[in-house]
C-alpha cells in the first residue's frame, strides 16, 4: 500500500524534481537529520500529552473527565472554591483517588510547573523525577525544552513564510513594472534597511509585553526585505523574454503574468 502511494505521489512530479529528491535521499546525513527533526517536531506538537501537570484522563465517582483538554473547577472534585482544579493539591488529589483514579502523562510537569517537593535546592541535578533537572525556579527542564521547541519552530515557520510572501510580492512588483515604481520602492527599501533594528526591537519590547505575536510582527517589519533584491533582479531579467511578451500580446493581465508565467 505504501509503495503504491509513494509511486502515485512521485509519479506526478517532474523528472527534475524526482532527481533532486533522489539526490537528497542519497545524502544519508541530510535525510536522517530531516527524519529526526520531523519526529522531534511531531513530539513537540503533542507536548500536552507527554508533559503536563494535569491528568490525561480522570475517573471520579463513576464519571470520566479529561483535564488535559477541558478545564474543571475545584468544586467538580469535592473542593470548596470555584477556582481551576489543582491536581497536585494534597487534599484534592486524595479526594479524587478515594473516589476514582488519575492517569498523568509520562512527565507530570508542564513548562511553568514549579515543583515544590524538591529535596534539593533549585536548580536541581537530573533525577528520576526530573530527567534533565530543573531551572533556578524549580521548573522541569525537559518540559520547558519540549514546549519551547514547538514555540520556536512554529515561530520560525510563520516568520519565514509570511516574510517570504511579502518580500517576493514587493520584489516582483519592482522588477516587473520598473520605472518610477521601482525607483520609489528601491529608495524606500534603502531607508528601511538602514533603520537600527535591534534598538527598535528593544524600544518596542519595553513598551509592549513581548508575546509571540508582538515579537513576530516586530521581526516581520524587517525580515521581509531579505528576498526582495533577488526577486527584483530575476524579474528585471525575465520580463523581456519572448514568452512574457507573447502573454502580453494575448491580453493576459499583469498580475497573472507575474504569478503564472514568471514567478
Amino acid at each position: 500500500m505504501f509503495a503504491k502511494l509513494r509511486d502515485k505521489i512521485f509519479g506526478n512530479l517532474s523528472p527534475i524534481t524526482q532527481r533532486r529528491i533522489y539526490a537528497f535521499k542519497k545524502n544519508k546525513r541530510a535525510f536522517w537529520s530531516l527524519v529526526i527533526f520531523i519526529a522531534v517536531f511531531f513530539l513537540s506538537l503533542c507536548s500536552e500529552l507527554i508533559s503536563n501537570d494535569k491528568p490525561l484522563i480522570l475517573k471520579y465517582k463513576n464519571s470520566f473527565y479529561f483535564p488535559a483538554f477541558v478545564e474543571y473547577s475545584d468544586l467538580d472534585f469535592g473542593g470548596d472554591f470555584p477556582t481551576p482544579a489543582d491536581y497536585k493539591d494534597p487534599y484534592l488529589s486524595r479526594n479524587i483517588r478515594e473516589n476514582g483514579w488519575m492517569l498523568f502523562p509520562l512527565i507530570p510537569f508542564s513548562f511553568n510547573t514549579v515543583d515544590y517537593e524538591l529535596d534539593v535546592p533549585a536548580p536541581a541535578a537530573p533525577s528520576k523525577n526530573h530527567w534533565l533537572g530543573t531551572d533556578e525556579e524549580g521548573r522541569d527542564i525537559v518540559a520547558r525544552v519540549l514546549y519551547g521547541l514547538r514555540l520556536s519552530i512554529v515561530f520560525a515557520f510563520v516568520l519565514t513564510i509570511v516574510s517570504s510572501l511579502i518580500g517576493v510580492f514587493v520584489g516582483a512588483v519592482q522588477g516587473y513594472f520598473g520605472g518610477k515604481i521601482d525607483i520609489v520602492l528601491q529608495r524606500f527599501l534603502e531607508i528601511w534597511e538602514s533603520l537600527p533594528q535591534l534598538f527598535i526591537l528593544i524600544i518596542v519590547s519595553s513598551i509592549f509585553v513581548p508575546t509571540f505575536w508582538t515579537l513576530l510582527i516586530i521581526l516581520l517589519f524587517f525580515s521581509w526585505t531579505n528576498l526582495t533584491s533577488v526577486v527584483r533582479a530575476e524579474f528585471l531579467r525575465t520580463r523581456n523574454f519572448e514568452f512574457v511578451r507573447a502573454a502580453k500580446a494575448l491580453g493576459v493581465s499583469n498580475f497573472r503574468i507575474i504569478y503564472r508565467h514568471i514567478l
